[in-house]
């Protein structure tokens, strides 16, 4: 059995209190999410806790796990590692298509979409003092891409090009980690970091409110062009005044989180856990800010290239929303 981080452990621990004995034949599930900090662990301990809140009723147990993020979720559930997780949804995108990271290793032919969650924009950060303004200002400057294997390294791959850059145009091209990034960005020792995320997102109200970073725009002809060919992406505002000493609105482009399985998994599973998601869907739509304006007529559709599970369709036909 996979180890959990103790702040996983916990969160399942809490998302199970008040819940009867479980049966003895209790089946036991994972969702690979991303950080700790970021809205992806957030998303994967809410459904944990609806499904876990009446476990005594259906014998389904779950748990959150923290991962390197988006690719890193979709081999892992190739493997058989993982039964769920959240990738952004040019990832799943990509997964299903064969392209891109997942070119050497062919199609993910048995990924299954569950639903879509959030938007998420490219969120660029810089230091303040950094004098930057758009995305071609970090040219000579320390800049972290994101650790292989996240969806924010998975869309630097694809904007790099895109703006006519390359990781030789940073005087450093970091890898860090988003639990890490932040804290590197107020020590001084990068000047931006590129993180897609939910918002409001705490990554980004730390450094934010900390050392008073400030949001990047993300435009430009090269955007235009990806926005335009690529159907996962979409452009999007984040709003002024969400961030401390972000009076300003920030135009960039973005993706959408998707919750994904593999046709592996048995229908009555996914039909379980989307059950508890969206039979208590006001609940879950108060466990983290992102959440707050979904609509179940767009989660079973927008964002999601993937088939949709059989034990979703199920479901969502019941609801009438298919």
């Amino acid at each position: 059995m996979k180890k959990l981080t103790t702040i996983a452990a916990a969160l399942a621990l809490v998302g199970s209190l008040g819940a009867a004995p479980a049966h003895a034949q209790q089946q036991f599930v994972t969702i690979g999410t991303g950080g700790v900090t970021g809205v992806y662990y957030a998303a994967g301990g809410a459904i944990c806790r609806l499904i876990n809140k009446d476990r005594a009723q259906h014998g389904l147990r779950c748990s959150v796990e923290s991962t390197g993020g988006s690719v890193y979720n979709v081999n892992t559930i190739k493997a058989g590692e993982l039964d769920f997780g959240v990738a952004q949804s040019d990832v799943q995108y990509n997964a299903i298509k064969g392209l891109a990271q997942f070119a050497d290793g062919g199609p993910v032919e048995e990924l299954r979409a569950v639903f879509s969650l959030h938007p998420e924009p490219l969120t660029v950060l810089a230091r303040k003092e950094a004098g930057v303004s758009k995305m071609e200002d970090f040219k000579g400057k320390r800049f972290n891409i994101g650790n292989p294997g996240s969806g924010q390294r998975a869309t630097m791959e694809m904007l790099m090009p895109a703006l006519g850059m390359s990781k030789d145009d940073f005087s450093l091209a970091s890898e860090l980690k988003p639990d890490e990034h932040g804290a590197a960005l107020c020590d001084n020792k990068i000047d931006g970091f590129a993180y897609v995320v939910g918002h409001p997102a705490a990554n980004i109200q730390d450094p934010t409110t900390t050392c008073g970073a400030r949001l990047v725009n993300v435009i430009g002809p090269g955007v235009d062009k990806l926005v335009a060919e690529l159907p996962y992406f979409a452009k999007v505002t984040i709003p002024g005044g969400l961030y401390a000493n972000n009076p300003d609105p920030a135009e960039t482009f973005g993706v959408v989180a998707s919750f994904v399985t593999s046709a592996k998994v048995s229908a009555d599973t996914v039909y379980t856990l989307v059950k508890a998601v969206f039979d208590n869907f006001e609940d879950f739509k108060k466990l983290h800010p992102a959440f707050a304006n979904l609509e179940p007529e767009h989660m079973v559709k927008d964002g999601l290239s993937a088939p949709l599970h059989e034990g979703a369709v199920k479901y969502y036909k019941e609801k009438g929303w298919l």
